[in-house]
């Protein structure tokens, strides 16, 4: 089983934290949908005859497309890749392009997951990040859906935002579990270079918060969430039983993936390659029949790499006999001292040959994994 990713590359306006690979220019927005279609096309082999199982539509901004260009792409897959039962088809949508004839389109087309990037219900925090919604419009995006007959939805929010303390933090988590939704998503606010909070913060005009504030949010949104009965399956990733995002768990599991459209990428297993991250590029490219990828080859120590730095942020963790048989590394000898202090720390459990996290050492993941990593070792092919 596999899973295809589309970017689409298009927002309304710019968001002052989103690294995302965006433009604000909607005027090629039909040449762009063409060409993500003919990538589908060239692309078809990719994946051999696995059948895909889950499909996500991310951004960007994909609830900007029309029912005619949804119904575009997803005709293109349906021609070039078989798909599986009932694949989870999820869209990221804003929540003021969700109205009751949208939602209805997107379940017409065979849209079955909403990922509704609400951020924040307070007004004055979504003003500060550049959000195009309001609090009122984010509820009652949700309201519709759920409505409409949409039965899985997820609702991203962020925290460690400068003047969100913890009661205004508590209270957009109470919010949030109000209306009922079968999956949370929520990530602390990263400042990228890039952006427009990257350059503030460089001008000294923005203050991120300290470690300490963030991680005090971090175990609350644990032990609001926890109490709701939402299972913490991944670092930033909450959801009721039976409901996890299945299209993000097969990239924890190592599952391949197709990536189409700028800025995507794509896995098969011992490959990677990106996307151009140029809108213009991309759509020439595609008009001559070419795929304007940068491939990747990963070595043994690439994949081992990988495979500690995603499972470690996992409920199932890292296993450690699974290192020592495919990468030929014994994480128990070469590393068994420092195993020890994880578990002395409060940092890790280590059951059997299993390894997970603490929530305290979930806030140290990439940490503990890049420590993991037996200095000059050479894993075995």
């Amino acid at each position: 089983m596999a899973g295809i990713y589309i970017h689409i590359p298009f927002c309304r306006q710019a968001c002052y934290y989103c690294d995302f690979h965006f433009s604000t220019n909607l005027g090629t927005r039909d040449a762009m949908v063409d060409a993500i279609s003919h990538e589908f096309k060239l692309r078809k082999g990719y994946l051999a005859d696995d059948k895909v199982e889950t499909i996500y539509l991310g951004g960007g901004t994909p609830s900007l497309l029309t029912g005619k260009e949804l119904r575009h792409i997803f005709d293109a897959i349906r021609q070039h890749f078989v798909l599986a039962d009932l694949p989870e088809i999820t869209l990221e949508a804003n929540p003021d392009d969700l109205t009751d004839e949208m939602l209805v389109t997107l379940k017409d087309v065979g849209v079955n997951r909403l990922s509704i990037g609400i951020q924040s219900f307070d007004d004055d925090i979504l003003r500060s990040l550049n959000r195009i919604h309001n609090g009122r419009a984010a509820r009652d995006s949700v309201l519709r859906a759920q409505a409409i007959g949409f039965n899985n939805i997820s609702i991203d929010l962020i925290y460690a935002i400068p003047d969100q303390d913890l009661e205004r933090w508590s209270e957009n988590i109470a919010e949030a579990i109000r209306l009922n939704p079968q999956h949370i998503s929520s990530y602390t606010l990263t400042i990228e270079e890039k952006t427009i909070l990257g350059k503030w913060t460089k001008q000294g005009k923005f203050h991120p918060v300290d470690d300490d504030t963030a991680a005090d949010q971090h175990d609350r949104l644990v032990d609001l969430l926890g109490g709701a009965d939402f299972e913490h399956y991944e670092v930033s990733n909450f959801a009721r039983p039976g409901y996890r995002s299945q299209h993000n768990t097969s990239y924890w599991l190592g599952k391949k993936y197709l990536g189409i459209g700028p800025g995507a990428h794509s896995f098969d297993g011992s490959t990677r390659q990106y996307n151009v991250r140029d809108n213009r590029k991309y759509i020439g490219s595609l008009a001559q029949d070419e795929i304007p990828a940068t491939l990747e080859v990963l070595s043994e120590q690439d994949k081992l790499n990988e495979y500690l730095l995603i499972s470690l942020r996992t409920s199932w963790g890292l296993d450690l006999e699974k290192v020592r048989r495919q990468f030929g590394v014994d994480l128990r000898q070469a590393r068994g001292g420092y195993l020890q202090n994880l578990e002395k720390e409060r940092l890790a459990t280590v059951t059997g040959s299993t390894l997970v996290l603490t929530r305290k050492g979930l806030l140290l993941a990439d940490e503990i994994a890049l420590s993991l990593i037996p200095q000059g070792s050479q894993p075995a092919g």
